[in-house]
């Protein structure tokens, strides 16, 4: 089957375009993310419906005014956290604030008041062990207001009178009142399993550990094959970069096939890189991530200039360098998962037990890549060495605390591909390479005195 079979060459870059909202936005409504978004993305979505569901396994469901892509999940990826306006990650609280939110918009009218909703997520929330919720304190009214700016920006509630900022500073004297789209709200939280049936954090998945898992194999080898095929697709276009080393040899053959690479950059309108470790999808210019890097920024800069660092000193010293293998996808999955049933086990919400994978995504020939390991200390010292040099382009408050600042570069580089973070330090992957010719100057130094 061809992607995009019926688009002329003429609409194809609409067509893209509308596919990559779809892939950077599951829910897009008649203002999230903006108000153009769903008009062209409604014009083709029957297209998009076809060429997700086959090249993709992904399913794209369309009621009125909102579309919902309903993704396939491979793995556990802690990477894309929800995000306050102010982009900092939600906690387990703010969490558990915004799934109690909808189950009370779920049994709402057409309008609510921010009180009102606040003491029915207050009232569940004191049911739930370790969650609990305290109108009276402003921390637990900042992050259940997080949870309904959350829900505003995607266009389930919209104001219609009051702030919720005035609330949050004052509940006795300030108020908000939210009109409810209960369609969005119901496409929001759409799950493809009931949570009470599983008994593990990875039968949410539907690959190797999940419900899914061995389906494939039962079906005989087309169908493992044409499993193996998607299961790459997505690889490529849920992943900055995806490593051979990292993947079976099965998903290896798929992702050096020329059918993938047609495929994808058909779909997307982006270009497939391939090196002899793996590949990337590239977006030069094109609205594909919600975490672009390079970008603006004192944590995204400091971590691009500290690439230019590692793959500076990498070059020099790379023969006197210590080199580590790297844990395997199916590794990481059994420490997320394990990491879940920690939290679940100390009293916040979490999923039965951490459950076992099957380990399909593991090497499988015998051949162990190993990494460059630079150590914490050399990092740190790199990264003061930086603020530095160009302290007075940074964030003042971001510069006064390099060590955080470092952390927080990290784990950038970690969502990226770029390092994979280990105890006392990082590997560096390969595709941290491509930024070794980074340059950079302050713009406007400050004047020099005498």
């Amino acid at each position: 089957m061809r992607v995009a079979a019926d688009v002329s060459a003429l609409e194809l870059a609409d067509y893209q375009k509308a596919a990559r909202l779809v892939l950077r936005y599951p829910l897009i409504t008649s203002s999230y993310p903006d108000s153009s978004a769903l008009p062209l993305v409604r014009r083709w979505v029957r297209q998009l419906r076809t060429d997700f569901g086959e090249i993709l396994g992904y399913t794209i469901l369309g009621s009125g005014d909102t579309i919902r892509l309903r993704r396939v999940q491979d793995t556990l990826d802690g990477t894309h956290p929800a995000v306050t306006r102010v982009r900092r990650p939600f906690d387990r609280r703010r969490y558990a604030y915004l799934v109690l939110a909808l189950s009370a918009l779920g049994r709402s009218g057409a309008q609510i008041a921010l009180s009102e909703l606040a003491g029915e997520v207050a009232a569940d929330a004191g049911r739930i062990d370790g969650v609990g919720m305290d109108t009276d304190r402003k921390p637990d009214r900042d992050a259940f207001v997080d949870a309904v700016a959350w829900l505003e920006a995607r266009g389930a509630l919209k104001m219609a009178d009051g702030s919720a900022v005035e609330w949050v500073n004052d509940p006795e004297r300030a108020e908000a009142l939210y009109d409810i789209d209960r369609e969005a709200v119901g496409a929001i939280y759409a799950p493809s399993r009931v949570l009470q049936h599983l008994s593990s954090v990875t039968e949410l998945l539907d690959g190797p550990g999940g419900l899914a898992g061995g389906t494939a194999l039962a079906q005989g080898r087309e169908a493992r094959r044409r499993g193996n095929a998607r299961r790459a697709r997505r690889l490529v276009l849920e992943h900055p970069a995806v490593y051979y080393a990292d993947v079976d040899s099965e998903l290896r053959g798929q992702l050096r096939s020329a059918g993938l690479a047609e495929d994808i950059e058909r779909l997307t309108g982006l270009g497939l890189e391939r090196r002899a470790e793996g590949v990337a999808l590239i977006s030069a210019g094109q609205r594909f991530t919600d975490v672009p890097f390079p970008s603006t920024g004192t944590v995204a800069q400091a971590a691009l200039l500290l690439c230019a660092r590692i793959a500076g000193y990498l070059r020099h010293r790379s023969a006197k360098i210590e080199r580590l293998p790297a844990a395997t996808a199916a590794e990481r999955l059994g420490l997320l998962a394990e990491e879940t049933l920690l939290a679940g086990q100390a009293g916040r919400p979490g999923i039965g037990d951490a459950g076992t994978s099957s380990g399909s995504a593991e090497q499988d020939d015998g051949a162990e890549s190993a990494y460059p390991f630079l150590s914490e200390v050399w990092l740190r010292t790199e990264l003061r060495k930086l603020v530095d040099d160009f302290g007075a382009g940074m964030a003042e408050k971001q510069a006064a605390d390099p060590g955080h600042l470092l952390a927080e570069a990290v784990r950038l580089l970690a969502s990226m591909g770029l390092v994979a973070k280990v105890d006392g330090g990082v590997l560096v992957l390969p595709m941290l390479a491509r930024y070794r010719s980074v340059t950079a100057q302050i713009k406007n130094p400050p004047p020099v005195t005498c």
